[in-house]
């Protein structure tokens, strides 16, 4: 019996007891079923197969491969359920992307603004097609994380099954929501920048870092990071590295393989009855867009005007930051290109550009983006996130060009890591705190939505100065956490009359629609920054 391949789902898990019915040129048929480790053995003679695959559960699919194979073909099979993303998932006002969605039953679809409070903008009807389970996607076979899903490629060929919606004018965080009888649901976001400049004040979703958190395929730049392996994950603890090997290192590796754009972001899906003070739950939620929405509700909430921008949108130049005041970035934007952070530094040193940091764990990565919706992260080959492990740099963005702390004033160290802690003030006459009626020595930032690392507003991942820090940075307030691993709230000014400030913790913006004293301190950076 020869080996034919592997057959594994969505996540790169192996899938037994496929049945696979494998049809030559000829019409003649040969069958076989997949093995504990989605092995599947078979004698073949060479040639071209059309391959029949179905499993109960999943999608039943057609493919087809060519025998022998120089390498082990990975069949792919999908999972019922529901899922979905736009595409493009970045767009301007008024530009068009295509909703893409998979699910096994009819579903219905509406658009959604999250603001203060997800406000409905317009329902999209109710999907279903005449054919038995025809809006379930197919996935293409192989790694996938590198080329995209190709969701609406198969079966989607007439003008009038595919499926776009015209971004609204107002600019934002629109979700588009997924729900069916059978009580499934699942929404997805979009991200509307304006089409010209309108607000004083820009941010910036952290859309380069929600994939880099992105296994849907197999693959993030957490697992598997470098590519692949040749077999699907039959037992996570007993097979991953990151669990078996204690000297190993996420990235330890020479290269990396692209990760693409064009997958479901099941990580940033946010329940319908969600609102900015309920609490954040889910390990990955608490940093990705769930968390930057709380933000956004915030400063609807004080009567803050803002443009919407991905971070991709600032690469490729749709974001003139010459337009801008402030600049806000938040949460975890830890994956930057070069491009983005010249251009920063730029407007912050020499154009008089204002920017908030209001995260932690920020601006440590390079990235290149690829015309094809891919990028390749330059990770590198590091022992550790600490300087000893990255040849006495600061950073993984340090190693390539420069640290952050440059332009930051502060730089994430692992010390402090899956903690939470208030902070505490070290400058209560500094104007940042006005208002607050805090004196030296006292805490706030008490009260957090961060449900991953409670405790408060300074977690999770926090940064801190280091050498590179602008001389005149100015600590404002330390967190708490254990072993010296409070994030550090900073303030500078530039020659050129910019200002940065910085409060180094990815759990900060948990804290803002809750906090008192966290969200006076942020409006009144905001207010200070826009007056001139």
């Amino acid at each position: 019996m020869n080996r034919i391949g592997y057959v594994s789902d969505e996540r790169y898990v192996a899938l037994a007891d496929v049945v696979l019915e494998f049809i030559d040129e000829q019409g003649r048929s040969w069958e076989a079923r997949s093995r504990a480790s989605g092995a599947v053995f078979a004698d073949l003679p060479p040639g071209d197969y059309r391959v029949i695959l179905q499993k109960p559960g999943y999608g039943s699919k057609v493919t087809r491969v060519c025998l022998p194979c120089t390498q082990p073909f990975q069949f792919r099979l999908l999972t019922d359920g529901l899922l979905g993303y736009a595409w493009p998932k970045w767009v301007r006002a008024g530009e068009e992307s295509e909703f893409r969605v998979h699910s096994v039953e009819p579903y219905r679809l509406e658009l959604w603004r999250y603001g203060l409070e997800p406000e409905r903008v317009r329902p999209l009807g109710w999907h279903d097609e005449h054919g038995p389970r025809a809006t379930m996607q197919v996935t293409p076979d192989g790694d996938y994380t590198r080329s995209g899903c190709e969701w609406n490629k198969v079966g989607y060929v007439s003008p009038t099954h595919r499926q776009f919606v015209k971004a609204p004018d107002r600019s934002g965080l629109y979700y588009f929501r997924a729900d069916t009888r059978s009580g499934r649901q699942f929404s997805f976001p979009w991200i509307v920048a304006p089409r010209q400049p309108d607000a004083r004040i820009a941010i910036l979703a952290s859309n380069i870092t929600w994939n880099a958190y992105n296994a849907f395929g197999g693959r993030s730049n957490y697992i598997h990071a470098d590519q692949l392996p040749p077999t699907p994950t039959v037992n996570s603890r007993q097979e991953l590295r990151r669990y078996i090997d204690a000297e190993h290192g996420t990235w330890g590796y020479s290269a990396y393989a692209p990760l693409s754009f064009e997958r479901p972001e099941p990580f940033c899906h946010i329940d319908f009855d969600e609102k900015i003070t309920d609490p954040i739950e889910g390990r990955q939620a608490c940093h990705l867009a769930p968390a930057e929405w709380r933000l956004l509700g915030w400063m609807e909430r004080e009567s803050f005007a803002y443009d919407y921008y991905a971070e991709t949108q600032l690469d490729d130049g749709t974001l003139d930051l010459s337009a801008y005041d402030i600049l806000i970035i938040c949460v975890h934007p830890e994956y930057w290109t070069r491009r983005m952070y010249d251009r920063l530094k730029t407007w912050v040193f020499e154009q008089g550009g204002r920017l908030m940091y209001l995260g932690g764990n920020g601006l440590n990565c390079e990235v290149d983006l690829h015309d094809n919706a891919t990028m390749t992260v330059h990770n590198g080959s590091i022992t550790s996130l600490w300087s000893t492990g990255m040849g006495g740099c600061d950073s993984r963005f340090a190693v390539r060009h420069e640290s952050e702390a440059s332009l930051l004033g502060v730089v994430f160290t692992p010390s402090g890591a899956m903690t939470g802690a208030p902070y505490q003030t070290v400058d209560a006459d500094h104007w940042v705190f006005e208002g607050t009626g805090l004196k030296n020595g006292q805490l706030f930032g008490e009260a957090s939505l961060h449900k991953r690392c409670p405790g408060g507003a300074s977690g999770h991942e926090t940064d801190k100065r280091s050498a590179s820090s602008p001389a005149n940075t100015h600590v404002l307030a330390r967190g708490l956490n254990p072993d010296d691993g409070g994030a550090e709230m900073v303030i500078f000014e530039t020659p050129s009359g910019g200002r940065v400030f910085s409060v180094g913790s990815i759990n900060y913006v948990a804290s803002l629609p809750v906090d008192d004293a966290i969200s006076r301190v942020t409006a009144n950076v905001i207010r200070k920054f826009l007056s001139r």
